[in-house]
């Protein structure tokens, strides 16, 4: 399976989101501060499966309507930094989606993951992520679960690695920085935590119109989870 996680910029680079769909057959988008009031039901032949409601610059998940069905979608807010009770810019911080396959009806997790900025303490994030984890599994139990996007954590990743390590989840970087604004916070912002997933690799791809880079996650599932009944719609 291939996800392409993307942080907007404030919706800039909305427009080149067709274009790297078809580029690389993504089966998944998420999305990082979007305009959820204008963003289109379709994207390629992926389907919207939701979007954040309580902030303008929110979240998005799409899916491959030809392969999955959106079985359930999950949007939470996190602990708070300084920043969002001053200028509050998010409230929903996790847009998870439980998936289930048309062919084999096995189903999977995948979320979109925006954590506070840099402006915030890493023991917040580190906070938010683990919030966010946790309310992954109660989403599907048991089931593969693959969380991408923006952790705005550039520094001190072994803290991080071995916080998601405590709750059996891996942490996974891209092959390049995937942040250039900045000059001394250029680095790794957009990553990749999972459980049950096989990952083979994630590519940074070219710039566009944001300040960061999309990446291309590239995955599978290591271990058959079981098929879920469905019923006759």
């Amino acid at each position: 399976m291939k996800v392409i996680s993307y942080n907007l910029r404030k919706h800039r680079a909305a427009g080149e989101l067709a274009a790297l769909v078809d580029a690389h057959s993504a089966d998944v988008l998420c999305l990082q501060e979007c305009d959820t009031r204008d963003i289109p039901a379709e994207i390629s032949g992926l389907r919207l499966a939701e979007a954040t409601q309580r902030n303008r610059l929110g979240l998005a998940g799409y899916y491959r309507e030809n392969t999955f069905r959106a079985v359930e979608v999950r949007a939470i807010a996190l602990k708070k930094s300084l920043h969002d009770y001053v200028l509050k810019p998010a409230e929903e911080r996790m847009l998870g989606v439980r998936l289930r396959d048309i062919d084999d009806g096995h189903e999977i997790i995948v979320a979109s993951f925006h954590a506070a900025p840099l402006t915030a303490l890493n023991s917040l994030r580190r906070h938010q992520i683990r919030t966010a984890l946790t309310e992954l599994q109660a989403l599907g139990p048991g089931l593969p679960a693959l969380m991408v996007g923006d952790y705005n954590y550039p520094v001190f990743k072994e803290n991080l690695g071995q916080a998601v390590r405590d709750q059996g989840y891996e942490l996974t970087l891209s092959d390049s920085r995937t942040y250039t604004r900045y000059r001394f916070f250029k680095g790794h912002y957009d990553f990749a935590t999972s459980i049950g997933w096989d990952i083979a690799h994630i590519r940074t791809l070219p710039q566009g119109l944001s300040d960061h880079l999309p990446i291309l996650i590239t995955a599978q599932v290591t271990a058959t989870p079981p098929t879920v009944a469905t019923t006759a719609e």
